[in-house]
């Protein structure tokens, strides 16, 4: 049987399939755009990805034209817009987005709001209240090359580059936030398609509300002497957070107890969408095992899996769950006071990813992923939602899937 060329059969649906995508307009208009397509492919793929062209290669999938319907277009960014406006809206109008970006491309992105702005002022008596942050160079990492020296670039100087998203929970933290909730920019559908994401996403909202309610009457409780029923109500409330308990801590008297109860519900609480697997490449929840004993809910990446290890490999691939980054999070405690975010990461659950730079190969050390380790010692609570709530775009020719045409 003859192997196929999957990079070529993709460059020739790509070029087959132009006139279907957002900015096929914007890239016909291009000066170095061919009348030959079909001849002149290599021409028509530095349209889209040059300088001279669309830029598409330089720019970040946010501000990418996504989709298209009856005669208007949207970037990525703008359709996470939209649907905000659908479930974040406080009683004023006003809608809070914030967007993470590279230093270089905050201008493009201001760019783009400042007529959207504008318009859900006048149209959808909506008031968009958009910021923005760069990651912190502070949390950049030192390369290495492949004989685990560090990488030097061809001047000489060390290489640093940044850290992962993991790096994000100071951005989170600085929001300085009562709820948040975290997606990726590119799961976002049409608006013919949002009203069930808009539904699953007061759902989990609405969890994480009763949730905190439920862990602030808690503490409430145990706060002072408090009796044996009170005490197994709280353990029984707290295994629903994501926290198993082995034999030990039953074996400790009720004073110790207790003060591992309020340690335990006195931390931030997320509520994390996940869908069936269907084969995405990507992470899952967990039940993880601590040094102490105790095992907590955990969203795990295949990096963070021993696949030397038969049993640890067929855990991970017999997976039910996917994890499609749809997480709604509570960030401050039971007297109104922010968390310290970085208080809840556990520091030893880093990656080593193999990178490359300027077409050398490199391992680069990723800090505790954002929804991995960075929220390591959170309350967590996942909840099933529909399939059809994710969408996302990892490849261009994603958005020629059904959810993404007009």
């Amino acid at each position: 049987k003859a192997k196929t060329d999957k990079p070529a059969e993709n460059v020739v649906r790509f070029i087959e399939t132009l006139d279907q995508f957002a900015f096929a307009d914007e890239l016909r208009q291009s000066s170095i755009f061919p009348q030959d397509v079909q001849g002149e492919w290599q021409k028509a793929l530095k349209a889209v990805l040059s300088e001279e062209g669309l830029n598409y290669a330089a720019l970040p999938k946010g501000l990418l034209l996504f989709h298209q319907s009856g005669g208007e277009k949207r970037t990525a960014a703008e359709e996470h817009c939209a649907e905000a406006t659908h479930y974040i809206k406080d009683a004023q109008g006003k809608c809070r987005l914030h967007f993470t970006v590279s230093p270089e491309h905050q201008a493009l992105f201001e760019l783009l709001f400042e007529p959207l702005i504008a318009f859900y002022a006048h149209k959808a008596q909506s008031q968009l209240d958009i910021s923005f942050s760069v990651q912190d160079p502070a949390t950049d990492t030192l390369a290495i090359d492949s004989s685990n020296h560090p990488y030097r670039q061809a001047d000489g100087s060390l290489l640093l580059r940044p850290g992962g998203h993991g790096a994000l929970i100071k951005n989170v933290h600085d929001l300085n936030a009562d709820i948040v909730f975290i997606k990726n920019i590119d799961n976002v559908v049409p608006d013919r398609l949002k009203q069930p994401t808009v539904h699953y996403k007061q759902v989990l909202g609405g969890l994480l509300v009763e949730l905190q309610d439920e862990i602030f009457t808690q503490m409430n409780r145990l706060q002072g002497a408090c009796s044996t029923e009170q005490l197994e109500e709280a353990t029984q409330f707290v295994q629903t957070l994501g926290v198993q308990f082995e034999d030990a801590f039953y074996e400790q008297s009720l004073e110790t107890r207790q003060e591992q109860l309020l340690t335990l519900l006195n931390r931030p609480t997320r509520v994390c969408g996940v869908v069936k697997n269907v084969g995405e490449p990507g992470g899952g929840p967990f039940w993880v095992r601590h040094p102490d004993g105790r095992r907590s809910l955990q969203i795990i990446e295949g990096a963070q899996v021993a696949k030397e290890d038969e049993a640890q490999r067929a855990l991970f691939n017999q997976s039910t769950h996917f994890n499609p980054v749809d997480i709604v999070c509570a960030l401050k405690d039971w007297q109104g006071r922010p968390f310290d975010l970085s208080q809840f990461i556990d520091s030893q659950a880093v990656f080593i990813a193999q990178k490359s730079h300027e077409g050398s190969p490199l391992k680069a050390l990723e800090r505790p992923g954002l929804w991995n380790g960075a929220m390591a010692h959170w309350n967590t609570v996942f909840v099933e939602v529909p399939l059809e709530t994710f969408n996302p775009v990892k490849t261009v020719l994603d958005l020629l899937r059904p959810q993404h045409q007009g």
